[in-house]
């Protein structure tokens, strides 16, 4: 019997409360309804099925806060589904973080909602390009950032985050002997590690399509309009935006800030879902600013994740020699310490031009 809020049966107003609790501020009293109802048929369907949602921060809220098991960044995500007893992984997410999913979980089925969810920066080099990166540097290591395919991985000494970057650089130059390292495919990734450390940085001309997009004129708009706001960058940003910023980190870097500090006015420059997600657990905090969604990621619905496991479609695998390969480079990252606190980018540090090396 509908006689609820917003017309829901009362079984349903109660189950799905939490959740609107924490999205009313993103979804209209219109689309509740019916995203409720698919919020509560995916959570039986987990049951049925014995699976878990990864949801990554950039994720719409109603999947990040309706339906995630496990939340956080890609790299996190993987960690936490290996660990995890259900037999199904669906990866509400891109296509390479269901690959790295497989990668530590190989004996798991992993399902990703959409099979076109990809992504600008890790299509934008292969596992053939890195080989004859490896001819043309020599006894030099290749660190790879996650975002990044299976293909890639498998080809890699040891894959980093935005959150270790600069440990995993630092590192590998020290294991290897060497004053300078191979940091592919983020151009901007790179160029902000470089800022921050001795050692030499060959960079590869890969972009994120919604970071590239952010201008220094987007933040001198946003501190016009609100002067109070603290301004955070991501470095997949270019080097001018995070210069321009008033802090710089990875995305859990940028979490801890805003829910440490409880800032009253807040600008993240990163896909705009991320602050729509933080907002749910800081609803003290007003977050301003430009939104650049991820086409790739919001290819990615509560309705087709209701059809993966419904249906039990659109399993994601890796070839098993080269998963093999694959998860020698992650476990190396995922095997080293990790950083005593999330990783930031030391803005004065960065000011001081840096070169890279670009192939």
């Amino acid at each position: 019997m509908a006689d609820g809020m917003f017309g829901l049966s009362k079984e349903l107003e109660r189950e799905t409360a939490p959740v609107w609790d924490k999205v009313k501020d993103h979804v209209t009293p219109m689309e509740w309804p019916a995203q409720a109802a698919l919020i509560s048929e995916i959570n039986a369907l987990k049951k049925q099925r014995d699976a878990v949602i990864l949801a990554h921060n950039y994720m719409t809220p109603e999947i990040f806060h309706g339906v995630g098991d496990y939340v956080g960044d890609s790299l996190g995500l993987a960690k936490e589904a290996a660990k995890s007893k259900a037999k199904v992984i669906v990866q509400a997410g891109v296509h390479f973080m269901a690959e790295t999913s497989k990668i530590l979980s190989p004996e798991k089925t992993v399902l990703i909602p959409d099979l076109r969810a990809g992504c600008s920066l890790a299509s934008s080099i292969t596992g053939a390009d890195v080989r004859l990166i490896k001819q043309r540097y020599p006894g030099l290591p290749v660190i790879t950032y996650v975002n990044t395919t299976a293909d890639v991985k498998a080809e890699t000494d040891i894959c980093c985050t935005s959150a270790n970057a600069v440990q995993i650089v630092e590192w590998a130059a020290k294991e290897w002997g060497v004053d300078r390292v191979i940091l592919i495919p983020d151009e901007y990734l790179a160029r902000n590690v470089a800022a921050q450390t001795t050692v030499g940085i060959i960079a590869w001309k890969g972009h994120c399509e919604v970071h590239k997009r952010f201008t220094v004129q987007d933040i001198a708009d946003m501190r016009d309009a609100w002067p109070d706001a603290e301004v955070l960058a991501h470095p997949e940003c270019p080097e001018e935006i995070l210069r321009a910023a008033d802090f710089a980190g990875s995305t859990a870097a940028m979490t801890d800030y805003v829910e440490q500090r409880k800032p009253k006015r807040v600008v993240l420059i990163t896909e705009c879902s991320m602050a729509s997600n933080i907002k749910g657990d800081v609803p003290e905090v007003e977050f301003v600013g430009p939104c650049n969604l991820c086409p790739h990621m919001k290819r990615i619905t509560l309705e087709n994740i209701r059809d993966c496991l419904l249906n039990m479609q659109f399993e994601v695998t890796v070839p098993e020699e080269m998963a093999e390969r694959a998860r020698l480079a992650v476990q190396r990252m995922i095997d080293l310490p990790p950083p005593a606190v999330p990783a930031r980018y030391d803005l004065i540090r960065a000011r001081h031009h840096v070169d890279v090396e670009l192939i």
